[in-house]
């Protein structure tokens, strides 16, 4: 049977874009469900929120077959040069995020 990266589950996506202005999101509080303490301020998002859910989906692949691209080929049942070239897009993608990132703070 063919597995996609689809075919493994993760949490619904948290949004990182305003609906309204389309601004970068941040978190502002985080709550213990077990003791209700709460933790307030302005967080930024980690940068593998900015991912689509195909691309987190690949790195925790890439991550549990060891960084194997080889592994990830059998288990995806694709070829190798399509599981190289993918990494190499994600890889051109994270780093785009990063110049992104690093120009809005320069902003404030």
């Amino acid at each position: 049977m063919h597995k996609s990266i689809k075919d493994i589950a993760v949490n619904k996506k948290i949004p990182i874009q305003c609906p309204s202005c389309s601004g970068q999101l941040q978190v502002r509080s985080l709550e213990c469900p077990a003791c209700h303490t709460r933790v307030e301020g302005l967080f930024s998002l980690p940068l593998l929120t900015s991912l689509s859910e195909e691309d987190q989906l690949f790195i925790i692949e890439f991550v549990k077959n060891s960084g194997s691209l080889k592994e990830m080929s059998k288990h995806l049942k694709l070829s190798y040069p399509s599981i190289r070239n993918r990494l190499d897009d994600l890889i051109a993608h994270i780093h785009k995020l990063q110049r992104e990132q690093k120009n809005e703070l320069a902003k404030r």
